[in-house]
């Protein structure tokens, strides 16, 4: 079986952790007993969730640059680029649009989320998370751009709230956790459903620096799960010498790999994988397994074809995706799952255990929630672990294998 088994939640949080997105599900499908969680489904959710705070612009007007949702206790902070231009604005008024859905869902009396407009600019979001790290937050919900986030690990101090870090391809850092799907997450993933298919040699393929050597930690511990292993681990990129030297240097070390890893942050993983068929590496017996980060460059070359990537699936988030669409009038993706995963995982604790419930212990629950993208958790150097669906490269799209996978 390619799927892990997840564990049970923490009785003390089962009743309002990230399960309560499932337990949605089960109110708006009619089944009678299930998901009695006390949250309101349907239609009437999407009207109180219109009434309680109006769209941003991605649905119907301009984003505002400070707004308050709420009046629980739990001071909660969220900042997002709401009024940027291009996909970062596009992202974060998508994120800001789940999280009043899900504030009108579980977080209305339970938390007062302070949602702050940095407007894409790295100066601004840092003094907003400044500032919100001073303000009595317990939980801040951002930043999404990757300099603010960089510079929080930094910041220390016992009353320093948790940080569930938005930026893209961030590793997290202690206190700081990283919510989006990354690289080496994605890596992982792919590797451990390979790894329990039979296949125990691997090769990794991985960026140059800090973030290769993040993926190797975690394709390797994937691995060990299996009793598979890295049989070599080389960077890849532009300071070692190309495609052709890369696979010259892995044939010098293994020649009879079952399965090769290539997952090099953000060059295009095209040329290595034509260097690889060019040698003869990846015949029918290897198994040849990508990254999410494949998808910036497209899949359609045909060199990738039969590759296998873990990726979450935007068009898949779960039970929350037709009342989104009924309340905003558009299409939901995964941004949206990310907005409401993160309010949902405050008001869940708030709920379960009050203001002293935003710990390190608490988050770093090693059993995991369970939220419209599917199960994942956050480990203690604050890199995020996610199951996610399982997909083969066919014809320049990704084909379902298998529904959940996961590195972890």
């Amino acid at each position: 079986m390619m799927t892990q088994s997840v564990r049970r939640f923490p009785a003390s949080l089962l009743a309002a952790m990230l399960a309560l997105p499932i337990g949605l599900a089960a109110c708006q499908s009619g089944n009678e007993g299930e998901g009695t969680l006390g949250a309101v489904a349907g239609d009437a959710t999407a009207a109180q969730a219109a009434q309680a705070a109006p769209p941003a612009q991605s649905a119907s007007g301009p984003a505002k640059a400070s707004e308050s949702l709420g009046k629980g206790p739990v001071k909660v902070a969220m900042i997002l680029p709401l009024s940027a231009g291009g996909a970062a604005g596009d992202r974060g008024r998508k994120i800001r649009d789940a999280a009043a859905l899900a504030m009108a869902d579980l977080g209305n009396d339970l938390i007062t989320l302070n949602v702050e407009d940095t407007g894409g600019d790295d100066a601004r979001a840092r003094t907003l998370t400044t500032g919100a790290l001073a303000s009595g937050a317990k939980l801040v919900i951002g930043p999404s751009e990757p300099g603010a986030v960089r510079q929080l690990g930094s910041v220390s101090g016992s009353n320093r709230p948790l940080v569930l870090a938005l930026a893209d391809n961030y590793a997290g850092a202690p206190g700081v956790y990283s919510v989006r799907l990354n690289e080496a997450d994605s890596a992982a993933a792919g590797a451990a459903a390979i790894a329990a298919k039979g296949a125990r040699k691997f090769v990794l393929f991985m960026a140059e620096g800090e973030a290769g050597k993040a993926t190797e930690k975690r394709v390797a511990n994937s691995l060990s799960i299996y009793g598979a292993s890295l049989a070599v681990a080389l960077p890849f990129g532009p300071s070692t010498g190309g495609s052709e030297k890369a696979v010259a240097d892995m044939q010098a070390l293994v020649g009879d790999p079952q399965a090769i890893v290539v997952a090099g942050g953000s060059a295009n993983p095209a040329p290595l994988v034509a260097a690889l068929r060019a040698k003869g590496m990846l015949g029918k017996d290897v198994s040849l397994v990508g990254s999410n980060r494949w998808l910036e460059h497209g899949i359609d070359d045909p060199t990738l074809q039969g590759a296998y990537i873990a990726t979450l699936d935007s068009a898949e988030i779960g039970p929350i995706a037709e009342r989104f669409r009924k309340t905003y009038n558009y299409e939901p993706d995964v941004n949206v799952a990310y907005g409401y995963d993160t309010v949902a995982l405050a008001a869940g604790i708030a709920s379960a255990l009050g203001p002293k419930g935003f710990t390190k212990k608490v988050i770093e629950s090693p059993t995991g929630f369970r939220g419209s993208t599917g199960v994942f958790r956050f480990r203690e150097d604050g890199a995020g672990e996610r199951a996610m669906p399982f997909f083969r490269v066919d014809k320049g799209k990704l084909k379902l294998v298998e529904k959940s996978t996961s590195g972890f």
